[in-house]
């Protein structure tokens, strides 16, 4: 292969000195249950009547197992070594209540009974409860602080339903920073209620999220280290834009119900694959490295035939074939406009990723649109403020390193990408 342009080289080593250090750092200090999307979240949903409220929560069990294992269920893991009448019973139960408060008139209702589990898909705690307030109660409001002293970042999502209005459904997103949702106000206020969060809250729910999305960022990282000019960058960034904004709405509109496992786990192995492809192309396309993920995928089907992974074989024959097409053609045609294809083609599975977080809000249609609108451009914002970002350390890098420190901490960001996509992946695939 013939030398890479300076230029090449410059954007390269801006990639190899961000991608190492923060991808790295990450994965290194980060705990497990962040190492990937990092956003904590919970949903609840609220039916308000004349005299209170039911009440249900829902979130993913590693999220309340950030309160430690004393604090799950009982069921979900085996405690040992307990004193009889300590870490027994139901702690979400008692705690739920608590930390989920409805206000009337700025003071708390009562909970009339202990808050219930109820069923819900594996890996998902649900629990519902009563509360009863004053019916003459002229101010409503709904106070969050779950999980805040363990997740300071963690959003909850509330979804709200009047009795006496049932086609007019409220929702707000409750941070540490802004915990509470006022569901009705007194006197000549009361038409100005706003319905739920508004567009500028869900472009900061996007931005956050891909801020978050360590996945996510890696693929974008990879998607720089292959590029060779700005505009090239440009050319795949927006490729990706308009691939994960398509699933992204599909996803939101219940038009497509992908497996989440399957998502998660092949928005895992894209990351992998672009670093792969970086250490193909600097091998001068040595034979040997598609041969090697390939085999690996046919370990995966064994793995799923014996029940041991998520994975379906549909699924991982997928990648199979997509793997053996991509590596032949690019063989043949070194193009750009395959690597666009590439990014596409995962871009449409990262925007079902991205549409997991609306997805539980179960919006109703008329706040479907400003959802979807914000979520996006926030996204959006996100992403290219990551690369803008990324741009002047380029520029510094290739100034101030040599050839030589350049080539090495290409070489390294691809490893530490590879590495950290093959971790993920695995991860994924077999869920402990």
């Amino acid at each position: 292969m013939p030398p890479a342009p300076q230029s090449d080289l410059r954007e390269r080593f801006l990639l190899a000195f961000a991608a190492l250090a923060i991808v790295s750092c990450h994965t290194a200090l980060m705990p497990r249950s962040a190492r990937a999307h990092g956003r904590s979240l919970s949903y609840s949903s609220w039916e308000i009547d004349g005299t209170g409220a039911n009440v249900q929560v829902r979130m993913r069990v590693l999220e309340w197992s950030r309160l430690g294992p004393d604090a799950l269920p009982p069921g979900i893991v085996a405690r040992t070594g307990a004193a009889p009448g300590i870490g027994v019973g139901d702690p979400p139960a008692s705690r739920l209540p608590q930390d989920l408060i409805l206000l009337a008139d700025g003071r708390p209702c009562a909970a009339s009974a202990t808050a219930g589990r109820r069923p819900d898909d594996p890996g998902w705690i649900r629990y519902a409860w009563r509360i009863e307030c004053p019916e003459d109660a002229r101010v409503l409001s709904i106070r969050s602080r779950l999980l805040l002293e363990v997740a300071p970042s963690h959003m909850h999502f509330a979804r709200v339903r009047f009795a006496d209005d049932p086609d007019h459904v409220r929702e707000q997103v409750l941070t540490e920073a802004s915990p509470e949702f006022i569901l009705r106000r007194p006197g000549p206020q009361a038409d100005q209620e706003p319905s739920g969060s508004r567009l500028r809250d869900y472009v900061r729910l996007g931005i956050e999220h891909i801020l978050t999305g360590w996945d996510h960022l890696a693929f974008v990282f990879g998607l720089l280290l292959l590029a060779g000019r700005i505009g090239e960058v440009a050319r795949l960034v927006t490729g990706f834009t308009l691939a994960h904004s398509l699933t992204l709405a599909l996803a939101v509109q219940g038009l497509i119900h992908p497996h989440a496992a399957a998502v998660e786990s092949v928005i895992a192995f894209s990351v992998a694959l672009v670093a792969i492809e970086k250490g193909w192309w600097e091998s001068g396309h040595d034979r040997r490295i598609p041969i090697f993920v390939l085999a690996g995928l046919g370990l995966m089907t064994f793995a799923s035939l014996s029940g041991f992974s998520v994975l379906s074989v549909v699924t991982i024959a997928g990648l199979a074939l997509f793997t053996a097409c991509y590596f032949s053609l690019a063989a043949r045609e070194p193009h750009e406009w395959l690597r666009i294809c590439l990014t596409f083609a995962f871009g449409l599975v990262h925007g079902l990723g991205f549409a997991g977080v609306l997805v539980e809000m179960d919006l109703p249609a008329g706040r479907l649109v400003p959802a979807l609108l914000g979520f996006n451009l926030g996204v959006e914002i996100g992403q290219i403020g990551v690369v803008l970002l990324l741009w002047p350390l380029l520029v510094l890098g290739a100034r101030l390193a040599s050839a030589p420190l350049r080539a090495l901490a290409t070489q390294l960001s691809a490893a530490a990408l590879c590495g950290l996509g093959i971790y993920w992946f695995v991860e994924r695939a077999f869920p402990a």
